[in-house]
């Protein structure tokens, strides 16, 4: 098969689906013009998954806003130094359910099944390219270079989104429904330990999630600081981009070898994880944060591989000081100079540290305030989350904020605590996106129920259409006699 075959092919699976058919929600007006029903917020693999769900539930005045120019959404051609994704090659995501929209299919259009069979993980480069191909061949209504500045309340159940960039087709947009699909970092920001960012000139280190220059890193030595898979995805991609040393500081005694997401994939946790309690799912998220995501194996023996890379355990950075030109860490076991530094230290997801929510950040409800978790059990950064319904929505901490959040939906990775792997992790994206859409859906649905509810009940068009009288079998039977 071809790819123009498969795409013929999903085009023929989605008619048989009856896909694109009339819209059932009733057009808002508003004096500043246009209202959509929904603005997805991010144009990578969950913005894009949830714009396909909602166009199937028969909800198509959307649009998916994205800050970086088109093919670049998402982390996959930025700050990710994977070689291939983490996730097992068979777990679908993105097709929600379509056979022909699989990354396989894809893939065997281009390589066959003997291609499909020699893949051992997906290539990053490649799933990238599928992420373009499934935006092209669903007609998804995406606009590049818009990033949201704002969420300002406008009343009536719409929401304001102040927007800027070269892609920005005015000063702000309207919507009845906001979906922030604003991946790993959407939820709060990357962490940078005060240590580094208040002692250290900005040339000196990076975030893996910034964009570095590795070209005028060749020749150097550097200093990663972090455990984790990414640490040694950037410890190969510096390594191969020239640079002569990197070296890796874990504050554990031994690297963590346990992934919980594997158990969770195959044990009904990522489906269900919906149906259980509050205390239930602080201690699966608590624990989950124990062991956070290790390297996998390729990875950690690529980076291994170069003479260059050195693996330091049992040393978290007590100190960070400049020489003058390059970068002196203290560690329990001595001291080391770098040239640079790239620090590998996750993120925080807090709603009050995003600007977008200035207005409204007050009103969240954060896990602290609504489930108090054993003393010995507590965990600081589990409690900052929001508090989200099963379907991703905000919920209030007051009844002076529920008309504020309400239509506003939380689909990255701060919305792990509440709703399992989700908008956090491939693997749950099959899963999540259904009750993300329903989520938004029902509350379309409800928000309009009086006016739903009478269009039903005056509803009079005749369907049955026969010649009236006609002989009944009584009739027929009274002539006999």
């Amino acid at each position: 098969m071809s790819l123009e075959a498969l795409n013929e092919r999903v085009k023929t699976d989605l008619s048989y689906l009856a896909f694109g058919g009339a819209d059932w929600v009733q057009p808002k007006e508003h004096s500043e013009g246009h209202v959509y029903d929904v603005v997805i917020v991010g144009g990578g693999q969950s913005g894009l998954a949830a714009a396909f769900g909602l166009l199937r539930e028969r909800v198509s005045n959307i649009l998916v806003i994205d800050e970086n120019p088109e093919g670049l959404e998402g982390p996959w051609e930025t700050y990710a130094r994977m070689v291939t994704l983490r996730t097992p090659k068979h777990l679908t995501s993105v097709d929600l359910g379509i056979p022909s929209l699989t990354f396989r299919s894809w893939w065997e259009a281009q390589f066959g099944p003997e291609g499909w069979e020699e893949v051992v993980k997906i290539p990053r480069g490649d799933w990238m390219n599928y992420l373009r191909w499934y935006r092209q061949i669903l007609g998804l209504p995406v606009i590049n270079d818009v990033k949201l500045k704002l969420i300002e309340p406008a009343g009536g159940g719409v929401h304001r989104l102040h927007i800027e960039g070269a892609g920005a087709p005015a000063a702000h947009l309207l919507a009845r429904k906001v979906v922030l699909a604003t991946g790993i970092q959407g939820g709060g920001e990357w962490h940078v330990p005060p240590m580094i960012a208040d002692k250290l000139p900005g040339h000196l280190y990076a975030h893996t999630s910034e964009m570095i220059d590795f070209e005028s890193l060749k020749g150097k030595k550097i200093g990663i600081l972090g455990g984790g898979a990414s640490a040694f995805d950037n410890a190969n991609f510096a390594l191969s981009s020239g640079v002569a040393e990197a070296h890796v500081f874990v504050r554990r005694e031994k690297l963590p070898t346990v992934n919980p997401i594997r158990q969770m994939e195959s044990s009904g946790m990522i489906e269900r994880y919906h149906v259980l309690s509050d205390a239930d799912k602080y201690a699966v998220i608590s624990h989950f944060f124990k062991f956070n995501q290790p390297p996998t194996n390729d990875t950690f023996e690529r980076a291994a591989s170069w003479p260059g890379f050195q693996l330091h355990l049992g040393s978290p950075w007590l100190d960070v000081e400049t020489d003058g030109e390059g970068v002196v860490v203290t560690t329990p076991k001595g001291k080391f100079t770098f040239d640079y530094l790239i620090v590998s230290t996750g993120l925080l997801s807090d709603p009050s540290l995003r600007p977008e929510f200035r207005l409204i950040e007050s009103h969240i409800a954060r896990w602290s305030d609504v489930y108090k978790a054993p003393e010995e059990a507590a965990n600081p950064l589990l409690d900052a989350h929001p508090y989200l319904s099963p379907g991703f929505a905000l919920t209030s901490r007051d009844a002076a904020g529920e008309p504020l959040l309400h239509g506003l939906f939380i689909f990255n990775y701060s919305a792990l605590a509440s709703c399992g792997l989700s908008a956090s992790a491939i693997s749950g994206t099959k899963n999540a996106v259904p009750k993300l859409v329903t989520g938004v859906a029902d509350q379309l649905f409800l928000d309009d129920r009086e006016e739903i509810l009478q269009s039903f009940l005056d509803y009079n068009e005749d369907e049955f259409v026969g010649v009236w009288p006609i002989q009944t079998a009584d009739d027929k039977l009274e002539q006999k006699i």
